[in-house]
Formats: C-alpha cells, structure tokens, sequence
C-alpha cells in the first residue's frame, strides 16, 4: 500500500430513495468518513434535506453532489422524490420509472468526481453497468442482513418448491446452518405470484439485480460477525462473494441526538410528538414500557389496527404505540384519551425518534415489523421483541430474531405481502399473549432478556477498536487503496 492513507480514498454514495434505505447508507457513509476516506453521497435535491443534517459539521466533511430527480417526467408529482412520500401506491410503478431515468445524470456525476469506487443501493442495479463502463468499482449495499441473501440463494441453489407435495403449507430452508422452517405464504417467492402495483417494473430490477450481484466487486452489509456468524461464513463461503460487515452503522461514533436527526422528530401534525413521548416515558419504571412500531414503509387496516389496541390494552404492560394512518377513528371509540388519562400508554402520529425511545430506560420491549434497520435497533439496545413480520425479507429476519439469537416472540403472522388487505387478521388475544411473554417475569422471559442484553453488548464491542465490524471497515479501505495502487502503478 505505499504511503497511501485512507484519505487517499475517494467513495462515493448513492443511496435508494426510500427512508428505510437512506438511513443506514448515510451512517455508513459517516462511519467511513470517520475512518479517514474522502466521502462523497450522491442524491436528489428534495432529499438532500432529510440528509444534510447528519452531514453538516461532520469531520471530516462530507460533501454532497445533487442530481435532478425526474418526477413530472415520470408522472409524478412534482417534488415527489422519495418512495416513502408517495401520495399512493399506485404511484410506484411511476417511482420505478423514474429511477431507471438516473442512469445519465449518475453517469455524468462519475464523470465529474471520479470516485474510486461507488457504493449503489440494491434498487439501483443499472449503476453496475454504468459504473464498470468508466473502471470503477460498484459495491453493494443490500440494506439486508447475512441470513435475508444466503436464504435467497438457498432457495435457487435447491429448489425446495419443485419437490413439495401438493398439499404442503410449509417447508424447511436446505442445506442452511439452522432448522429454519417456514410457511410457504412467508417467502416472497410465493408472495409474488400476485399482482400489485409497481409488480412488473420490481420483477424487472430484482432480475437486473441478481444479474448483476456476481459482478459487483462486494457487498458491504449493515450487521457484525457475532449476530450471525454462521451466515457470514455461508455468504463468503457458499455463496462465494466478497462481503464485508460493517454494522451496526448506527453505532459507529454516533451520539443519540445526531442519531435522532433523520429519524424524524416531528409527528404527522408538524407537533413534535416524538418530544412528547420521551418526556411521557421519563416518568414510567425502568424496563416496564413496550414500545410498538411497524416502520416507515408499513401500512395496516383498520381492523388489525383495533386488535392491535386491544391486544395491549388487555396485556397490561404501559405500551408507546407509533401509529402511520388513520385518524383517531381507526381506533376504539376514547382510547387514545382512556390510555392517557389512565397511564397506561401513548399513541404517536407519524414519526418517531426511535433510536432514542428504544434506549430509554423504561422500554423493556419491542413489537417490530422485523425491517433490517429495526432489527438491528432492537438488537442494540438489548431488547426481546415480538416479531410480526408483514413483507420483503422481513420472515426470514423473524426467524434469525426467535429461532437463532432466541430474542423474540412470534405474533403470527403468516402472509407476506405489501398489500395490507390481504394479510391474515392477527387476534387481539394472540397481541395480548406475545407482549405478555416478552414483558414477563417468568424464567424464559427472564433467559430471553439476557441473551438480548448479551447480543446488545456484542453489538457496541463490534464497532469499538478491535472489534469485528471496525476491523472489517478497515480492511475494505486497505483492499481498496491496494487496487488503486496497483491500476496507478
């Protein structure tokens, strides 16, 4: 390597827009930019401003490289710049219209900054292409953990559908290092095979991505080795691509209030609820609170909506419920006022600042939709969870979350798929008897608490130095600068 020192590196970021997506490529960009690298994010003006908040003041500095996002061209509103301020669903076929409509503007940006590598989004799988035909280097970031891919590549290595019996409802994962079985309604495979909006134009980037993924130089994966040893070892090893874990990003150097920033601080009525919410749970015990959340891309219908608030009110555990539709009549007639008035719990309205409400000393559990990012925030703060997975890659999470780390409680879910419609209703008893195992006293209760509380710990020594993932940081900074080295010499 010569002389030549991390600041030597020039990486650019080019985030999905979509906030699940944006969120941890920017804290991997920072913790990057932490490590010395030159850094640069690539990204539309509208989300500039979700983004440059945790950008500004940062040293090294970040800087930012704004390209149009094509919305009228598309048909969409204007100013409509990310998936997760679609006015409607039926709108996303336009957004993925619109993505493929970067290729020029990302082309001319490489021309322009000459980045010595890029690190593109999953959903944009045309800047491979791109990227290849100037010499530089795309890497991969998923947005998925270890487990989500070599899943994914389990079923197209083996094939286990081709050999069910007709009347078979579930199946077990071949040849994978854990007994994972699950229902053949929970894997997207199945989920497919109904139409939605924006269906076709998502087949078609799902084929260009997995085209593409033996091609890219690697992958850089939100997660750390002691989460999922197994599974890193399946991915470099079976899978046969270069990996790097890197996670979790949101730990890396990081207090809680620039943490928070992009989170999102202020409820759906421009109040800032989520202020309200950490000041309701300083006056709650310690560990007594379950906080509730299904992200920012999850949608319910009234009626599961109304078990939901049953469910918690029978477990009797004081309960922060982050609700993302409906109005007040969505939920049982005076509950919101009820809850309040009685100290039981708090509904918010839109966003949340879940970083820190899932650190606060009164949550002593987490009812998540088992998106990656929320995963790995309930694993960081040292959680149990009850798991209740609703589309995506977010069963198999489950699975890693109540079969393999042994942290979580499954509700029941069983149907995954985007339209909320068509799941199965989950009962209010089956919210009541999954939050009651969670928050129990009892000694399983109790084992699963401390196998979190163990898991959190491994979490933070990770990113520490000499842990897994700030090891693994800057061995992909040193493979890279070697590669440059050897293209100069």
């Amino acid at each position: 390597m010569g002389s030549a020192t991390p600041a030597d590196l020039h990486m650019l970021f080019f985030p999905y827009m979509a906030q699940g997506h944006m969120l941890p490529m920017v804290d991997m960009a920072r913790l990057f930019a932490g490590a010395g690298a030159a850094v640069t994010i690539l990204t539309t003006p509208a989300n500039a401003s979700f983004i440059r908040p945790t950008t500004e003041g940062s040293h090294p500095p970040i800087s930012l490289h704004l390209i149009p996002f094509p919305s009228v061209a598309a048909g969409l509103p204007e100013g409509c710049e990310n998936r997760s301020s679609l006015p409607s669903d039926s709108l996303r076929p336009n957004f993925y219209r619109a993505l493929a409509l970067l290729r020029r503007p990302f082309d001319e940006a490489l021309q322009n900054l000459r980045p010595d590598c890029v690190v593109t989004d999953m959903f944009l799988p045309w800047t491979y292409q791109v990227a290849a035909d100037r010499g530089i280097p795309r890497i991969l970031f998923d947005g998925a953990g270890f487990i989500s891919r070599c899943a994914e590549d389990a079923l197209d290595r083996h094939r286990p559908f081709d050999n069910l019996p007709p009347e078979a409802d579930s199946f077990v994962l071949p040849c994978f290092p854990h007994r994972i079985e699950m229902l053949l309604l929970q894997t997207m495979e199945y989920a497919r095979r109904k139409p939605w909006p924006g269906a076709e134009e998502f087949e078609e980037i799902d084929r260009e991505r997995k085209e593409v993924n033996p091609k890219n130089y690697g992958v850089l994966v939100n997660s750390f080795y002691e989460l999922e040893p197994d599974y890193v070892e399946y991915y470099r090893k079976v899978v046969g691509r270069k990996a790097w874990h890197v996670g979790p990003v949101a730990l890396f150097g990081r207090n809680t209030a620039e943490k928070t920033l992009l989170r999102g601080s202020v409820g759906a009525d421009g109040s800032a609820g989520a202020d309200k919410s950490l000041e309701w749970l300083g006056g709650q015990k310690p560990g007594s609170v379950v906080y509730v959340c299904f992200g920012s891309a999850s949608f319910l219908i009234r009626e599961q909506i109304r078990e939901i608030a049953a469910g918690l009110e029978a477990a009797g555990h004081p309960f922060l419920w982050v609700v993302r539709a409906g109005g007040e009549e969505w939920l049982p007639e005076g509950f919101e006022e009820r809850m309040v008035n009685e100290g039981k719990g708090m509904v918010i309205r839109g966003w949340a600042q879940q970083l820190a409400i899932l650190s606060h000393a009164a949550v002593g559990g987490f009812v998540t939709h088992c998106g990656w990012n929320s995963t790995l925030e309930g694993i960081s703060a040292g959680l149990p969870m009850v798991t209740w997975p609703l589309f995506a890659d977010q069963f198999i999470n489950e699975r890693l979350l109540v079969d393999v780390a042994r942290v979580g409680v499954a509700v029941g879910s069983t149907v995954n798929t985007l339209k909320a419609e068509d799941r199965t209703l989950v009962a209010a008893a089956a919210v009541e008897d999954a939050v009651k195992k969670v928050m129990g006293v009892e000694e399983e209760a109790e084992e699963r608490r401390r196998r979190a509380r163990e898991l959190s710990e491994k979490a933070r020594k990770a990113v520490e130095k000499g842990g897994s993932s700030y090891g693994d940081v800057f061995n992909f900074i040193q493979e890279l600068l070697e590669r440059k080295a050897k293209i100069s010499s």
